[in-house]
């Protein structure tokens, strides 16, 4: 019987993955618009989180690549109807990567401030992002192991645990923001920025409890950790090399810009701070759909259904592209409202209004790159993924900032590089994919 791959049963998938997806992004927003509305000091605390945000969104992206891998490899064996040999595998890898996230802490937390210097942080800002690094950065072990759990629920085909477990981690994070950033009277003290690190930390340890027991309970997989290591542990470890490299490209775009948008002064970093994290909301939402192809592909491929694939990949452009415009109307609607959410400074506000529009017209094809990523993921194909984002970065984004910079664009030459960016990531994946497979469903 072939793999249902109808818009029932995709948005089955994606519906539950898109709203576990903004979990993290939402954490990292809701930090952005409560800080953003202190009292005291907002744009150099605002101006903090922005960086820190930018650090961590790395550490966590070049690490959670350990999700795709489990996801990629469970979902292939299930397919070919061979699970058992692969039951070992997430509590291995999860603990390997809990292990890392360890020695990150070790390693990064004496050189807060050498890291933050790097990213152009100076006098008060400075201060805050270390203030705020030495706390959230002890949420990173919680945060891997819950990607590792989520990679697994995805290669069982299973995207609902995963979104009871983000909305609540998002959730208690709102609300723990809300109480330690702006204090209770007479109860608890105002903590400012270090109480939304604190808030974050808080809701990763109840998410990662809530995953482990949700495995445990409802699945066959167990956490407990058995030698000898599994037979696909090298692959697994192969794919998250590519995928580190992968990541550790992108995330050289993301400092590059970071440091652009921090060169161009306070009024300039903090709009710039409220778009990189709507478009890391826009990337994180699509990912519902990525994930969808991310879970389906693996499992097709597995199962050698060549010909479902291909339909499945159309089906997903389509979809990516018309989630990609309901995020732009959605953002061109309410254009002159979302600023305000984050912040009242009317200079900030003027300069994130010049750029947003770049943004929003950028969704539609993010969708799409978006998707075919999570399938080339899910199939395995890490090697590609690779190379096409060490292109994107090294030849594309780094030579395009530095060309729009010196035409003085500041930040629109820095929103330019992204639409720029995104096009060389996408269009690759979509030749590639028709190339490799159409001839694989002429031939079955």
């Amino acid at each position: 019987m072939k793999t249902d791959i109808s818009f029932k049963r995709i948005n089955t998938l994606a519906i539950p993955a898109l709203i576990a997806g903004i979990a993290e992004p939402l954490i990292s927003i809701t930090d952005t618009a409560i800080i953003g509305n202190i009292d005291f000091q907002a744009k150099e605390s605002l101006g903090a989180v922005a960086i820190v945000g930018s650090f961590l969104s790395m550490l966590i992206w070049v690490f959670a690549q350990f999700r795709s891998a489990i996801s990629s490899i469970i979902s292939q064996y299930l397919g070919a109807h061979k699970l058992d040999e692969v039951k070992t595998l997430p509590a291995q890898a999860t603990l390997i990567v809990v292990i890392i996230s360890m020695l990150i802490i070790a390693i990064t937390y004496p050189f807060a401030e050498f890291i933050f210097k790097i990213y152009g942080a100076e006098h008060l800002i400075l201060t805050y992002s270390i203030d705020y690094y030495e706390i959230r950065i002890f949420g990173l072990p919680f945060t891997l192991f819950v990607f590792a759990v989520f990679g697994t629920f995805r290669g069982l085909q299973n995207t609902f645990y995963p979104m009871v477990i983000a909305i609540m981690g998002a959730l208690l994070n709102i609300v723990l923001d809300w109480i330690l950033v702006y204090g209770i009277e007479g109860w608890i003290p105002a903590m400012n920025i270090e109480g939304a690190a604190y808030a974050s930390v808080i809701a990763q340890i109840t998410m990662a409890i809530t995953a482990a027991v949700l495995l445990i309970k409802k699945t066959s997989i167990r956490l407990k950790v058995v030698l000898p290591f599994n037979k696909e542990i090298p692959r697994l470890i192969k794919m998250v090399f590519d995928l580190f490299l992968r990541t550790v490209a992108l995330n050289a775009a993301l400092i590059f810009a970071v440091y652009r948008a921090t060169s161009y002064g306070t009024d300039a970093l903090a709009p710039y701070g409220i778009g990189i994290q709507l478009w890391f909301f826009g990337a994180f939402f699509i990912d519902g759909y990525s994930s969808a192809g991310n879970i389906l592909s693996g499992r097709l491929l597995g199962a050698k259904e060549y010909d479902t694939l291909v339909k499945l990949g159309n089906r997903l452009i389509n979809y990516g592209f018309l989630t990609g415009v309901g995020l732009a109307a959605f953002g061109f609607l309410f254009y002159n409202y979302i600023g305000e959410v984050f912040i009242q400074d009317q200079a900030v506000l003027d300069r994130f209004y010049e750029v947003f529009w770049i943004i929003l017209i950028m969704q539609p094809l993010c969708s799409i790159t978006f998707i075919f990523d999570g399938m080339f993921k899910g199939m395995g194909l890490t090697g590609f993924l690779r190379n096409l984002l060490l292109f994107a970065t090294f030849i594309v984004f780094i030579p395009s900032l530095i060309l729009f910079d010196k035409f003085d664009l500041k930040l629109h030459g820095v929103w330019y590089t992204f639409v720029l960016w995104i096009t060389a990531r996408g269009l690759p994946l979509v030749i590639k994919f028709r190339r490799k497979f159409l001839p694989l469903v002429e031939k079955s």
